[in-house]
C-alpha cells in the first residue's frame, strides 16, 4: 500500500520486486524515470574525479591550490534537470577555474534537489511490498551513474578538450529525464492532497490489481486526512513543523537515528573516494592518468555490484545489521589503507642530486637546492615541496630527479621515456592500495551505501516524514561538503596515511553511534516503528528480538 507500513515477507524484497514489476511494468517506468535523478548524482561524483586530472593541466592554479579542486515530485525533478543541464554547459565552456566552480554550484543545486525528490517520488508511487527494493534501485542508479562517468572519462582521455567533453556530456541524462518526466504524472499522494482524487485513482489503477485499488484509495484518503488534521494542530509553515518535530519525542528519536546514519555515511569518506578516486590511485604510485581512470572504473563497478547485493539482502538481514557489518569492514579497510600509504611513503625512492642536475639547474626544485638536508630527501619530500618527481629511467624504484612542477619539465621527463609523478610516488605497495580500495567499496555499498536512505524513508511518523527526511538530507550534504572540501587539504597536512587513519576513527565512532541510536525497521509497519521509538530502543534487546524473528521467518 502506498501509505501503509512495510509488509512482512519470508522472501527477499528483491525477488518480490522482480515479480511485481514484471507483471506491472508501469511501476518500473515510474521508478526508473525518477531514478535518473540518482544517475545524475552518480555521474556528477564520478565525472569530476576524472576531469580533475586534466583540468589541472589546463589551469595550473588548480594544481597549486587544493581548495580549487574541492568545490564542488515532478516539478522539483524537472527543476533539478534544468539546473544540472545549465551547470554542465557552464563547466564545459569554462575559460577559468572560477567558472567551473560556478557551474558546479548549479549542478550541486540540481543534484541536491534530485537526491531528495527522486526517492520520495519513487516511495509515494510504489507498493509497500517492494518500496525498499525500488528505493535501493535508486541507489543502484547512483552507482551506475558513477560507473558510466568513469567509462566516459576513459573514452575521452585522448580526445581534444578532454575534461570539457567529460563535464559537458553530463547534461545528456538531465535532458533524457526531463523528457521522460514530462510524460509522467505526479505521485498519487500529492494529487490526492490537491483534491485531484480521480487522477490519483487512475494512477493507482495502473499500479495495483483491480481488487486492491479501492482499499488503497481508502488508505490514502485516511492518511492524507490524518496529515491535514496534524497540520491544523502544528501549522503548515516550516518553522511550526520544525518546532513540532523537535518537540515530539518520537520524531526526535527518529532524527537521532536518521541523522546519525546520514552523517556516518559521509564521514567514512566515501564521496571523497569517489570524487578523487583517480587521484588516490595516483597517490598509490600509478602516475598514468589513463591507468588511474581504468583502475577507478573497477572500483566504481564494485560499487554498482554492491548496490545489487543490497537490493537482494536488505530485507532478509535487515538495515541495521548491514550497516553495522559495513562500518566494521570500512574501519578495517581504512586502517589497512593507512598502513599501505605509510609504508609507501617510507619506502619512496630517494632524490638524487646527479639525476636532478641532469635536467639543468633552472629546472631543479628550488626547495631541494636550498635545503641543507637535501641528501635525505625522497620522492614524498619532493612532492610536499610542490615539485614533481621524474623517476629513474631504468627502474622507477631507484633514485630520481626532483624538478619544478611545470609542463616543460613534465615534457623533458617524458621525452626521456621516464615517468613524471606529481600526486604520488613509485611504489611496490601500490597494488595493495588498489586492492584495499576495492575492498572498501565492496564493504560500503551493500550497507552504508543504501541502508541510510531506506532507514530515513521508514523511521519518521508519516506527518513528519518530509521534515525529518529533509533534516537528514541536509545533514548528509553538509557532511559531504565538509569532507569533500577538506580531503585534499588534509592529505597535504596529514599525508595520505594520516587522512585515511582519521576516516577510520570517524568510522569507529559511527559504528558505536549506529549500535546505540539506530533501531531495526525491517518488516515493521510505520505504526510499529512509532511505538518502538515511543517506548525507547534498547540495542541488545532488539538484536535478540530481530534474531528470533529471522528464525521464524
Amino acid at each position: 500500500m502506498v501509505e501503509g507500513g512495510v509488509s512482512k515477507a519470508s522472501k527477499t524484497e528483491f525477488t518480490e520486486c522482480w515479480n511485481i514489476v514484471w507483471t506491472t511494468p508501469y511501476i518500473m517506468k515510474l521508478a526508473l524515470s525518477a531514478g535518473i535523478g540518482g544517475l545524475l548524482f552518480g555521474y556528477d561524483t564520478g565525472v569530476i574525479s576524472g576531469a580533475l586530472l586534466y583540468i589541472k593541466e589546463d589551469f595550473r592554479d588548480v594544481e597549486k591550490k587544493t581548495w580549487l579542486q574541492e568545490f564542488g515530485r515532478k516539478i522539483s525533478l524537472l527543476g533539478a534537470d534544468v539546473l544540472f543541464f545549465i551547470g554542465a554547459i557552464i563547466m564545459a565552456i569554462a575559460p577559468q577555474p572560477w567558472v567551473i566552480i560556478l557551474g558546479r554550484i548549479f549542478v550541486g543545486l540540481g543534484v541536491g534537489m534530485a537526491s531528495m525528490t527522486a526517492p520520495l517520488y519513487i516511495s509515494e508511487a510504489s507498493p509497500a511490498k517492494i518500496r525498499g527494493a525500488l528505493v535501493s534501485a535508486n541507489g543502484f542508479l547512483i552507482t551506475g551513474g558513477q560507473f558510466l562517468a568513469y567509462l566516459i572519462n576513459l573514452a575521452f582521455t585522448k580526445a581534444p578538450g578532454t575534461w570539457r567533453w567529460m563535464l559537458g556530456v553530463a547534461g545528456l541524462p538531465a535532458v533524457v529525464q526531463f523528457g521522460l518526466m514530462m510524460m509522467l504524472p505526479e505521485s498519487p499522494r500529492w494529487l490526492y492532497r490537491q483534491n485531484k482524487v480521480d487522477e490519483a485513482r487512475a494512477i493507482l489503477e495502473k499500479i495495483y490489481p483491480a481488487d486492491q485499488v479501492e482499499e488503497e484509495v481508502n488508505l490514502l484518503k485516511q492518511s492524507v486526512e490524518n496529515e491535514k488534521a496534524e497540520e491544523g494542530l502544528i501549522g503548515k509553515d516550516m518553522i511550526s513543523r520544525l518546532k513540532g518535530a523537535f518537540g515530539n519525542k518520537i520524531v526526535r528519536r527518529g532524527l537521532y537515528a536518521g541523522v546519525t546514519v546520514q552523517v556516518a555515511q559521509q564521514f567514512v569518506g566515501i564521496n571523497t573516494v569517489m570524487y578523487y578516486s583517480p587521484t588516490i590511485v595516483q597517490f598509490a604510485g600509478f602516475a598514468s592518468k589513463s591507468t588511474a581512470l581504468a583502475l577507478s572504473l573497477v572500483t566504481s563497478g564494485l560499487n554498482a555490484l554492491g548496490s545489487i547485493v543490497s537490493m537482494a539482502f536488505v530485507d532478509k538481514y535487515g538495515r541495521r545489521r548491514l550497516m553495522i557489518v559495513s562500518m566494521f569492514g570500512l574501519s578495517s579497510c581504512l586502517v589497512a589503507l593507512a598502513v599501505v600509504f605509510f609504508q609507501a611513503a617510507i619506502h619512496a625512492p630517494t632524490v638524487s642530486q646527479i639525476e636532478s642536475s641532469h635536467f639543468g639547474g633552472n629546472n631543479t626544485c628550488p626547495a631541494y637546492i636550498t635545503d641543507g638536508n637535501a641528501k635525505s630527501w625522497n620522492c614524498m619530500d619532493c612532492l610536499k615541496a610542490k615539485c614533481g618527481f621524474c623517476a629513474h629511467k631504468g627502474n622507477e624504484y631507484l633514485p630520481g630527479a626532483c624538478l619544478i612542477d611545470e609542463k616543460s619539465t613534465d615534457t623533458l621527463c617524458s621525452d626521456e621515456h621516464r615517468t613524471y609523478f606529481i600526486s604520488g610516488c613509485p611504489s611496490s605497495f601500490g597494488w595493495l592500495a588498489v586492492v584495499f580500495l576495492g575492498a572498501y567499496i565492496i564493504t560500503y555499498s551493500p550497507g552504508m551505501g543504501t541502508a541510510p536512505w531506506i532507514v530515513n524513508s521508514e523511521i519518521y511518523p508519516l506527518r513528519y516524514r518530509g521534515v525529518g527526511g529533509g533534516i537528514a538530507a541536509v545533514s548528509n550534504w553538509t557532511s559531504n561538503l565538509i569532507v569533500s572540501l577538506t580531503f585534499l587539504t588534509l592529505t597535504e597536512a596529514l599525508g595520505s596515511a594520516g587522512t585515511f587513519l582519521l576516516f577510520a576513527g570517524f568510522s569507529l565512532l559511527g559504528l558505536v553511534a549506529i549500535y546505540l541510536l539506530v533501531p531495526e525497521t525491517k518488516g515493521l509497519a510505520f505504526e510499529e516503528v512509532e511505538k518502538m521509538l515511543e517506548t525507547g530502543f534498547k540495542p541488545s534487546a532488539f538484536m535478540k528480538k530481530s534474531n528470533k524473528s529471522e528464525m521464524h521467518a
